[in-house]
């Protein structure tokens, strides 16, 4: 595990590409714990520990390696590659999802 993040300069003013995960919400399952915003394009997509786990399969199908929380009042980034999670300091207001 690395002690800084090294893919900082991939993080994009990206708009989230909806309310909830998309792969999940195109199968209409609604069943996600957490939701994560990808820093290089926008798409959402469910932790982990929820079962289609879409936010990590969308880093390893397109190398994309940060994501941010898309949780109310949660501020931090997760990068894959680093296995590092960190905050910014004077990062945008993170996004929620409703």
């Amino acid at each position: 595990m690395a002690e800084a993040c090294t893919h900082l300069d991939q993080i994009q003013d990206v708009e989230p590409s909806g309310p909830g995960c998309v792969e999940c919400t195109a199968t209409a399952r609604h069943d996600w714990v957490h939701l994560r915003v990808c820093q290089a394009c926008g798409h959402v997509g469910c932790c982990d520990q929820s079962p289609g786990k879409h936010a990590t399969r969308h880093f390893r199908s397109g190398g994309h390696p940060i994501v941010r929380s898309y949780e109310p009042g949660e501020d931090w980034y997760f990068c894959y590659p680093d296995q590092l999670m960190f905050e910014l300091e004077g990062a945008p207001p993170a996004p929620s999802h409703p």
